[in-house]
């Protein structure tokens, strides 16, 4: 859950949405439609509640993301404090084993419903560590992980689906070492029976960046497209061949 400023930083991308809120309390594009994941990949897009309604905090808490490179300020930590001890009972309801379960029905619900071939999970900051605890279950078939949110090695070492990495540059959860670790777990699996199609994309920028950017920034701009760009071309690769 929420553990570090980033959690409380960020921009609300300009745009209407115009998919629906479907009877399960989740946003959804079906494509063929004017939906830019779902009609690049001719697909129905899902977003779930992870949340079932009352996540921890607001977009009035957001506060704008300090340019990579810049230390992390002693305000912006008092900041996140304050906001996390308000929280506190978002963060218990919150907690991953609850949210797990709560993604667990939905997945076998919309399957159920709509009879899918293949579900991918494209998951950013705490949905992507909730995609890499996904990947070691049935329910996916095929995952993007965007500057995750905290895991373990253990966990990674679980995942047996495709795995494709949108990597930060400056990230307290993913460093740079952690993330030599997880990519050296997924090489040694080469030539065996557990190996998995994989690909790792450092992209810049700081932690974040791929779901809530400052698009006046060019460089997050170009992150946050590059990254939609991987997420796509993985998918087709993965999901929709």
């Amino acid at each position: 859950m929420a553990t570090c400023p980033d959690c409380t930083t960020g921009c609300l991308l300009n745009g209407e949405p115009t998919g629906i809120i479907s009877t399960q309390g989740a946003y959804f594009a079906q494509a063929p439609g004017n939906y830019s994941l779902a009609i690049r990949l001719n697909c129905d897009v899902w977003i779930p509640d992870y949340f079932a309604g009352r996540p921890f905090m607001s977009a009035d808490d957001m506060a704008l993301p300090p340019p990579a490179g810049a230390m992390t300020a002693i305000s912006r930590w008092i900041r996140f404090i304050l906001i996390v001890i308000r929280g506190i009972p978002g963060l218990i309801r919150n907690r991953n084993s609850v949210v797990d379960e709560r993604l667990a029905k939905f997945i076998h619900t919309i399957q159920e419903e709509r009879k899918y071939k293949k579900i991918g999970a494209v998951g950013y900051c705490f949905g992507g560590a909730a995609a890499i605890r996904a990947g070691s279950t049935d329910l996916i078939h095929t995952a993007v992980v965007c500057h995750p949110g905290r895991f373990t090695l253990d966990q990674v070492k679980a995942i047996k689906i495709p795995t494709s990495w949108v990597c930060a540059q400056e990230d307290m959860f993913f460093s740079d070492s952690f993330r030599n670790k997880v990519e050296a777990e997924f090489a040694q699996r080469k030539d065996g029976e557990s190996f998995i199609d994989y690909e790792f994309q450092n992209l810049g920028t700081t932690h974040g960046f791929a779901i809530r950017p400052n698009l006046a920034n060019p460089e997050l701009k170009e992150s946050y497209q590059k990254a939609f760009e991987q997420t796509v071309g993985w998918f087709n690769k993965t999901l929709v061949i």
